[in-house]
Order: structure tokens, then sequence, then C-alpha cells
């Protein structure tokens, strides 16, 4: 840890002491006997014929530094575990594989899960018992750490067969959980995939205070990828992502002094934090809220994109070059303890007046709402509105909050700073890496694409060194742990981001670097159906999963599909895109079933479809959606022609669009029940607006008890657009072809228009 290590310290310390972790040097003096995950302990385990203990937590988790002073530092306790245990602590950071094998055991086995995650394992490896925190002793009517130590103890020495069994079910249950295969569609999973996703979404949005469900909320990137994937031309998903990135950015999730999100909100208003700052959110929400920006020119997210910067530059930037990882929610054991304010030390620190000016800006105008006495800064109200209620220019609001702020600031540095976890991580870094490039490209800040570039070379060397393979972690010249695949996808990520804010040599090399992780990233992970599996072959392993569900960060997987995507487009290959086709056929089944936990694998899919299918099945002027024969029966079954009128005073042009569909065969209106594909028009490289549709040709009966309105032959639909820059007119059209007895896959193709 950048700011104390933990295992600095006269006494020599237990094994931990010369681990690369900062969280396993948070236990180096513990009179626990503890080992590091790995053969030493392991073999110890299976030559003495004793259960394992594991203790896997990171380093600014709240609740592993509760139990670490409580049980850990307790001889009594301590005694207890080197009795009758092999303890052992993993760093969840350092070996995601075994944190997610064990995290599957625990929620199996309990219902739910957190870190600490705390198991007991047989030599084998085979988890029997699991939780997450326990108190030292009995309370809360749950059982404390002692007793539990106890009733193991006694079960593996009296009840040791029931044991056994019980740990191989468990066993068997996470390989199944995890390492199940499915078999592949015939198909990539349809744009209605996508839609069942953003439906999701909707029924979950807060309207009132943005983001999605009630407290806590979560950042959740892929929830606003998703969002910003359809805003341009779809108001519901503009609406949420303008709310939710709004009070996101007024809330105290954001760090209204030095910038850079918090974890989460505990609240369902963004007001009160969990304080710890990552470095995955903040590289994520950095790309988000810059792509937010230049969709919308809000001044207000060019304020946290830059503020986000300064944050990465000044409190997680490494000096070798790469990013740290994290830093610590508390400090000296107090939650927050280093961001929160009381009355008297803000007035104290700013004077009177200008606390009274400041006051209704930044929320302590009003009766404090941490712990009853603290306030965590926020805006109640946005800061154009603030301004516009004080007749000032918002630029000149700024201006004047500019030294307020530095004074705060200032003061606040001046307090015991929680830890920093200053390991590096591939992963973390990849996503930092896009972060900035991204935000550097559309804000015109040439120094951030830099500091990517910067970080990039340090990933690409000291962690992958000459003729090896690409490193998960690092720290203070320590490396071992082979890439995950979200290594390979998030930095494969950065670079293609690089390579698009980059030109000359540049841009060329950071393609060939691209092409040349992602080679490797296919010869040690690619699962035989499609898709990568999460980690390498590995003996310590009990299963390899090939997960596609978003969590905290988007799916590994769902990134790497975006990556061969993008990489067909700008290398040419079409090896890129059938590699990306045949990972989207092995997804299909799952994404289909469960849609609104697939949200990365659902945009690769719409942008596969939109981009034209299959390799090579595309008719001319209609992109076929996979599903081989079928989807090229279906793309010559619909067509288009767009007429666009002259540009209006407004840069609005009107446009009619003639949509034909062949005898026989019928398309849904829009307004086609759920469950069913609603044809779609939106703007291509454009703005849409005003949209009149035809009345139904007809009305179909069958579908539950919803009709189904339909078009068949040519019908108009009208309406608005406005060129982007690029002064492209054209219109997406999203159809699904159907006869009296069957339907084929949705078509999605461009038509551009053409003069009255």
């Amino acid at each position: 840890m950048s700011a104390a290590d933990p295992a600095s310290s006269t006494s020599p310390g237990n094994r931990l002491a010369t681990a690369s972790s900062p969280y396993l040097r948070l236990h180096a003096h513990n009179p626990v006997d503890w080992y590091p995950w790995g053969e030493e302990a392991l073999a110890r385990a299976r030559h003495e014929d004793k259960p394992i203990f594991l203790s896997i937590g990171y380093s600014t988790c709240y609740w592993c530094h509760v139990m670490e002073r409580e049980s850990f530092s307790d001889p009594g306790i301590a005694e207890a575990m080197n009795r009758s245990f092999v303890n052992v602590k993993l760093d969840r950071e350092e070996r995601p594989d075994l944190d997610e094998v064990y995290m599957t055991a625990t929620q199996l086995m309990t219902g739910q899960g957190g870190w600490p995650n705390s198991l007991f394992l047989t030599p084998a490896l085979d988890p029997f018992f699991a939780g997450t925190y326990f108190p030292p002793e009995d309370k809360w009517g749950r059982p404390g750490f002692r007793s539990i130590l106890e009733g193991i103890g006694d079960a593996w020495q009296g009840r040791r067969l029931d044991v056994e069994a019980q740990a191989r079910e468990l066993g068997d249950a996470v390989r199944h959980h995890l390492g199940g295969r499915f078999a592949p569609a015939a198909g990539p999973p349809s744009p209605e995939v996508f839609a069942a996703a953003l439906r999701t979404l909707e029924g979950r949005f807060d309207p009132t205070w943005g983001g999605f469900g009630e407290a806590p909320k979560f950042p959740t990137p892929s929830n606003l990828m998703l969002l910003l994937e359809v805003a341009a031309e779809n108001p519901s998903a503009r609406r949420m992502l303008d709310a939710t990135v709004d009070r996101m950015a007024r809330g105290g999730i954001y760090d209204q002094l030095a910038g850079g999100f918090h974890r989460y909100a505990t609240d369902r208003e963004w007001k009160v934090p969990h304080f710890e700052k990552m470095l995955y959110d903040n590289g994520s929400l950095l790309e988000v809220w810059a792509r937010a920006w230049k969709l919308s020119g809000d001044p207000e997210l060019a304020r946290v994109a830059r503020g986000t910067v300064a944050f990465l530059d000044r409190e997680l930037s490494a000096p070798e070059g790469g990013f740290w990882s994290a830093i610590d929610a508390e400090t000296g054991g107090q939650e927050g303890a280093f961001h929160v304010w009381t009355a008297a030390e803000l007035e104290a620190e700013l004077g009177p007046e200008d606390a009274a000016f400041l006051a209704p800006l930044y929320g302590f105008d009003r009766p404090p709402f941490f712990e009853g006495v603290h306030y965590v800064l926020h805006l109640p109200r946005p800061l154009a509105e603030q301004a516009e209620r004080r007749r000032v220019p918002y630029d000149e609001l700024l201006a004047t909050m500019a030294p307020l702020r530095a004074k705060l600031l200032a003061a606040r540095e001046r307090r015991p700073h929680p830890a920093t976890d200053d390991k590096v991580l591939a992963d973390w870094n990849g996503l930092a890496i896009a972060g900035l490039a991204v935000a550097g490209r559309l804000l015109g800040e040439p120094a951030w694409v830099a500091r990517a570039a910067r970080a990039a070379r340090f990933v690409l060397t000291v962690m992958r060194p000459a003729g090896g393979t690409l490193l998960h972690a690092w720290r203070a010249g320590q490396g071992e742990v082979p890439a995950f695949l979200a290594d390979y996808a998030y930095v494969v990520h950065g670079l293609l981001e690089l390579h698009a804010a980059s030109d000359g040599d540049a841009a060329r090399e950071w393609l060939a670097a691209a092409v040349d992780l992602t080679d490797e990233q296919r010869q040690r992970l690619a699962h035989p159906d499609g898709g990568f599996y999460a980690a390498g072959e590995s003996a310590d392993l009990l299963c390899r999963s090939r997960d596609l569900f978003d969590g905290a960060s988007p799916s590994a997987n769902g990134v790497a599909l975006l990556n061969l995507l993008r990489l067909a487009d700008v290398t040419g290959d079409d090896g890129f895109r059938a590699e990306a086709e045949r990972a989207l056929r092995g997804f299909a089944p799952l994404a289909a079933a469960q849609p609104a936990a697939a949200r990365t694998v659902a945009i690769a899919a719409r942008r596969f479809h939109a981009s034209g299918g299959a390799a090579g099945s595309a008719a001319p002027g209609a992109a076929a959606t996979g599903y081989g024969g079928l989807a090229a029966e279906a793309a010559g079954l619909v067509g288009a022609e767009l007429e666009v009128g002259p540009t209006g005073p407004d840069g609005w042009r009107p446009f009619r669009l003639r949509l034909r569909t062949a005898d026989g065969w019928h398309v849904n209106t829009d307004t086609a029940p759920e469950g069913l594909v609603a044809t779609t028009i939106a703007g291509s490289g454009c703005e849409v607006r005003a949209l009149v549709h035809p009345a139904p040709s007809r009305t179909l009966a069958g579908f539950g008890a919803e009709p189904v309105p339909v078009w068949e032959g040519e019908v108009e639909i009208a309406g608005e657009l406005r060129p982007g820059t690029s002064g492209r007119a054209a219109l997406r059209v999203v159809a699904q072809p159907c006869d009296e007895g069957r339907c084929l896959p949705p078509v999605t193709f461009d038509v551009a228009g053409v003069a009255p």
C-alpha cells in the first residue's frame, strides 16, 4: 500500500510479509500461521490430512479489515485456527478465477455472497462450509468465528464421511454451474435480445433519482453502455441515460472535491457512498461520461470527465506508467472519515461568508445526513440551474467556486489518508486506457491520449516480458499470474480506442498490439463451442468457466466479442467476424434466456446484425441477420426507398420512406405486441424525429389475447431527419418478414436518401 505498508514492522511477520499483494501483507503480523494460496499450503493439507480454511478478500474491503482486527489478530482464535486447519489467504483481485469458483460455492450454499469470503475446503479443494464475515463471538443471531472453528474441527474428526460427501456434492454443483456445456444455437442471438435487455432496464428505472432499482445503487457501466448504444435515436434510452449520469454526477458517489467515483451509493439518491474508489469503475465511467457528453454537449458531463481524469492522474498513477488498483473506504477504522465534513469543519476552513455561499451548492445548508453529524458534499441542484438562480453565467459560478473547492481539498489532504492498493492489474488498466483514449479524442485533450499510451506501453512491456505471456498483476517488480480473459479483452479494448485516437505509426502500433494479444487470447483461452474460457488451465482450479453475464464490469466475453467485430472492421479480416459469429451462436441460448444479464453480449449481437450479419450473407442494400440460409431468404423479402426533401432553416429535412414487402409476406407494425419484433426506423448517422406511421394493412389474431397489426405490400412512413457531421442522410430499418405459417429472422438494412 502506498499510504502505509502494513507489512512494515520490526517483527519478521508470517509468510505473508513477503507477498506482493497489499491485502495479504495486511495480515503479515497476525498470530495466524497464514499461507498464501499455492502448492506449499495445498501440499501440507494433503500431507497432514487437514481441512483448509480459505479467506478471500481484497485490500479496500471494509469488512475484510474488520475481520482481520477482530478475529485474525486474536491470539486465542489464531491458536484454534493453527491447531486444526491449514490457513490460506487469497487476494481475489490477483486470482479472480479462484474467487469465482469459491464465491459460487458460497452462493450455492448460503444463497448470498460477499467479501470476506470464508470457506472450509477438503485437501482435494472441494468446499464443504462457507460464509462471509463472521464476528469473533456469537451475536446478531449468527455463530461467532470461534464457535465455527470448534464445530468444523469436531465435524472433521467425528463425521468425516458426511463432511467429504457434502464437499463432493457441493464441488460437483460448482463444476456444473460454472463449467456446464450448452449446445450452440443455429444462429447468433436476434436483435430481440437487445430489445429485451433494454425493456428490463426500463422496468427497473428510477425516474426520480436515475439509475436502476432501489438502494444500494451501483454504477454498472454495462447498463449505461447499453443505453448509449441507442440513445441517439431512442427517446426512452436517452431519458434514462440523461437522468442517470446527471444524478450520479451530482451525488456523493462522485467526489465533488477531488473527482472520481466511489464504489456505489448506499441510498437511492446517490448521496451517501461506500467510499472506496476502484480503478475499474473510474476507467469505464470516464468512457461513459465522454460519450454522453458527445451526445448531449452538456458542460456538466465534460466537467465530471475532466475531474475523473484529474483524479486518475493525481491519485492512482503509478510512477512506472500504469495505474494502481484502488483506494480504501476507511481511515483509522472509520468508513468515509477522509471524505466527510461536519458543519463546524466546513465553516472553520471557509469562513462564515464563503461557507454560506457554498452551503446550498454542496448541500450542507440542511441537517447532516451521514451518521447524524456529517455531510457528504453533493449538488442538490444542477450547477447550471444554480447559476441561473443567482443570475450569473455558468462559467462565472464555476470560477467563483474553484478557490473555495481548492481550500477544502487542501484541508482534506492534511487528514490521514486511506490506504491505496498499489498493485497494477492488466484488465483494470485496460479500462482506464480506453476511458482516457475516448475522453481525450472526444474532448480534444491529446495529453489524455498520451497518458493512455504510457499506461499501454507499461502493460505491453513490463507486464508482458519479451516472448512471454501477458501477466494479470504486477507490484514492486513482481508479476507471476498469467492473464485471464478479462485482461486480454479489456486491454485490447483500450488498444483499439488508442488506435482510434491516434494516427500514423502510433495508430498502426496499437492495432498490431491488439491483433497480437487477440491471437494469444485465442491460443490460451478459446472454448470449443465458441467464445473463451475465463482462465487458462490450472491444476488448482476446480473448473474453468465461460461466463457471458455482466457484473460490476462488462462481461469479458462480451467485450471480447465487440473487439472481434471491431478488428474485422478495421483490418478487413473476415476471420475475426467469423470468430465473433461462432461465439455469438455459442452464447445465443443463454443470452436469449437471460438478456437482462447479458447486456454486453446483446450489444455485440446488435452490432453484428447492424453491420451485415454473417460474413458474405448480406444481399445488396439489406444486411441479413445471421441464421444461415433463412437470413438470406429474409433479406430478399423486405426493401425500402427513401425520398428526402430540402433542408429547412433549422437543419431538418422531411422524408418519406416507402417500405415494401414481397407478395404473400408481411411485417409487424411499429406497435407489435411484446415478444414480437416491431418494425423500427432509426437514423443511421443522422437524427430522426416526428415519425408518422401508416395504419395497419390488416390485423391478425393468434398471439395470445393480443391482435397483431401488420403491414404488407407497400406502405409509407413519413418523418424528419437531420444529417450528422458526416452529412449522411440514411435510415436504418429493422423488420421481420412473416407469412401465414412462419416468421424468418429479422433483417436490418440502411436506406440512403435520394433527391425528390
